[in-house]
């Protein structure tokens, strides 16, 4: 193939699935040193990929735009004649926007039966569980591409880098022994640990560990974080906790978790971004599962579950809340359990 080959990728959304694009990215630029290679995403994500240095350009789509900005969009992608679009979304937008004439395509598979089988009638039909890491990269296959087991990265410039640990370094974080950070917020119920037990959490740890805790989360999250951190001040001592919802964009968030040894969170966007940054990684799930290829595969990350329960998964992405009323999944993983998993992990090795 040419050396002037041209890959558009397209993922719209999330935070998680992004991050879990970048093994893709990289093994295409291996493939294509000379090449092309463009994304597609949302404007509030942009800053995920748009700093990596396997990605010429990326396109940053104004959701508020609607259907006139999708289409301006794909105007644009139409003239820069690409010889490949990398469809690892397959939503209706992704569809408009790969189907331009002459343009070949390839689209990820979202094992989207196997995935019905066992969230609606609890029937196991995955014949492996493949990481949608691998999935993102098993689409483009059939040009000789296979995964090169790295992980997951993130590309942060310099400058935010320093920023960071400055306001890192106003913590003065030597006073304590270990750092800690707390991630308690997720998109929907279901993924969510309840709060007073990260608060309970945080407090044994700040207490016992003689640990300094970090609360991460957007600003939908702000309140989340701030019962948090209320409990740790007023339980383990003022200043033990810091709350940091809402006020980092999330590559900033990469680059504070930088400064913890260990991130307990939930199965969310900041998950996938701890694992980026090759944290020590404690991640507690609910209503989803393994076969759906998002918990992490990294060796220095566990996940806290509770199998065996008869209406797990009832979803792939979460839930307003427990359809069974019992919130089962969550309730039955004590602040017991992860504290022991925590201080077994914060061990030297």
């Amino acid at each position: 193939m040419a050396v002037s080959f041209k890959t558009l990728i397209i993922r719209f959304s999330s935070i998680g699935d992004i991050v879990l694009s970048s093994p893709l990215l990289r093994a295409l630029r291996v493939k294509f040193p000379n090449g092309q290679i463009d994304y597609v995403t949302r404007a509030e994500y942009a800053e995920l990929v748009k700093f990596n240095h396997n990605l010429n350009y990326t396109y940053e789509f104004d959701a508020r735009s609607g259907f006139e900005g999708l289409r301006a969009l794909k105007t644009k992608i139409k003239a820069e004649r690409y010889d490949l679009i990398v469809d690892i979304h397959d939503s209706l937008r992704s569809k408009y926007l790969r189907s331009i004439r002459g343009v070949k395509s390839v689209v990820v598979d979202k094992r989207i039966v196997e995935r019905t089988m066992l969230v609606k009638f609890k029937k196991n039909r995955y014949s492996d569980i493949v990481p949608v890491a691998d999935r993102y990269v098993e689409t483009v296959q059939s040009l000789g591409i296979e995964s090169d087991g790295k992980g997951l990265e993130l590309h942060i410039p310099d400058e935010i880098l320093f920023g960071v640990s400055g306001k890192i370094a106003r913590l003065q974080l030597n006073r304590f022994e270990r750092t800690i950070a707390l991630c308690p917020g997720a998109k929907h119920f279901t993924k969510r640990w309840l709060a007073e037990r990260y608060a309970e959490l945080g407090a044994s740890i700040a207490q016992k560990t003689d640990a300094k805790v970090l609360v991460f989360g957007g600003t939908g999250d702000a309140e989340l974080c701030a019962q948090v951190v209320n409990h740790i001040n007023q339980t383990a001592g003022a200043e033990r906790a810091t709350d940091f919802s809402g006020q980092l964009t999330l590559l900033e968030t990469a680059a504070a978790m930088e400064h913890c040894d260990l991130v307990v969170t939930n199965d969310s966007g900041l998950m996938h971004i701890a694992i980026a940054m090759k944290k020590k990684l404690i991640a507690i799930a609910g209503s989803t599962v393994r076969e759906f290829g998002f918990f992490p595969t990294n060796k220095e990350g566990i996940v806290l579950e509770r199998q065996g329960l008869y209406c797990r998964p009832c979803s792939h992405i979460g839930r307003k809340q427990c359809p069974e009323g019992h919130f089962r999944c969550m309730n039955e993983i004590g602040v017991d359990e992860v504290f022991a998993r925590a201080t077994e992990m914060l061990r030297p090795s």
